[in-house]
């Protein structure tokens, strides 16, 4: 029986696509080991066109960040009727959304840090709130613009404010936690095990701790106590 003809998304338009490029095609890669048939679509603003033509028998999504992740490739799809991987659109969309996937988390019962959502610009000269705390674009992925307000600065970064800021003007304003980064993929109605992160020469994991070689490492499973761990995978 012949293999079924995968097309892969990749690349995009958005702060991402660097990553997105290496790792779309080493999943092409991956995938013409085994024997697909792959094309390659290094994602535009016409890639509806593109697939109606090719009609893959399913799409492997590996696009990153806004367009990618956020529902809208997703949406494309659903109304070709092609199959794809990954999250379907109102799982994609909110979690994109900081704001809404925050209100979708509290009200699963699950303790969120101390937040407002405000325009850039209106954070001025003035703390938004007490130090420590996190800037972060309320729909950006891979920790593009996230700034920690340390204790001891007495105010707001300026890039916040400044034409270099690049992430949209909306942006949530986070009370800062410090914690361990843990993290437990879901594959359908699965948790599977929890891997920590830990940065390495980073004070967060940021982009570079996240994707240059040596940046982090990772532990599988993740060396906290069983009652830890199970409560991460089946929060209660």
């Amino acid at each position: 029986m012949a293999k079924k003809h995968v097309a892969v998304l990749l690349g995009g338009f958005s702060a991402e696509r660097p990553v997105s490029l290496s790792s779309g095609n080493a999943c092409a890669d991956a995938l013409e080991g085994e024997g697909y048939k792959v094309t390659r679509i290094d994602v535009t603003r016409d890639v509806s066109s593109v697939l109606a033509e090719l009609r893959p028998d399913v799409v492997f999504n590996a696009l990153h960040g806004p367009f990618g992740e956020d529902g809208t490739i997703q949406g494309i799809l659903e109304y070709l009727e092609i199959p794809y991987t990954h999250s379907g659109v109102l799982a994609s969309a909110l979690a994109m959304d900081k704001e809404r996937a925050k209100r979708v988390a509290k009200a699963a019962g699950i303790p969120v840090a101390e937040a407002r959502v405000m325009n850039r610009f209106d954070i001025g000269n003035k703390h938004p709130m007490k130090p420590p705390y996190v800037v972060k674009p309320v729909k950006e992925g891979s920790s593009f613009g996230v700034v920690i307000v340390q204790e001891d600065q007495s105010h707001p970064p300026q890039v916040i404010g400044s034409s270099d800021w690049r992430y949209g003007d909306t942006v949530m304003v986070e009370r800062y936690i410090h914690g361990r980064e843990l993290t437990c993929a879901v594959m359908g109605d699965v948790a599977l095990g929890v891997t920590e992160i830990i940065p390495v020469g980073h004070t967060f994991y940021d982009y570079d701790a996240k994707y240059v070689a040596g940046g982090s490492k990772h532990e599988c499973p993740a060396k906290v106590s069983p009652i830890i761990y199970q409560k991460y995978r089946h929060w209660r």
